[in-house]
């Protein structure tokens, strides 16, 4: 039973993107490892720039530089 974690910033993020982002997943799990779709996890977790930060800087930060 594979589960599958993303974390991604919400920009763009569509309700009909998540839908196609864990349909591919899911048949890429099928296809390349043989997983079964029917036990197939699938969580997207959206985190918004002022919480991610790389380099001691938030996301939203570097997006302004």
């Amino acid at each position: 039973m594979p589960y599958v974690h993303m974390k991604l910033t919400p920009e763009g993020l569509t309700k009909e993107k998540k839908e196609t982002l864990m349909r591919k997943v899911t048949e890429l799990l099928r296809d390349e490892l043989d997983k079964n779709p029917e036990t197939t996890i699938i969580t997207i977790e959206e985190v918004p720039t002022d919480n991610w930060g790389i380099g001691g800087e938030s996301v939203t930060r570097r997006r302004q530089l």
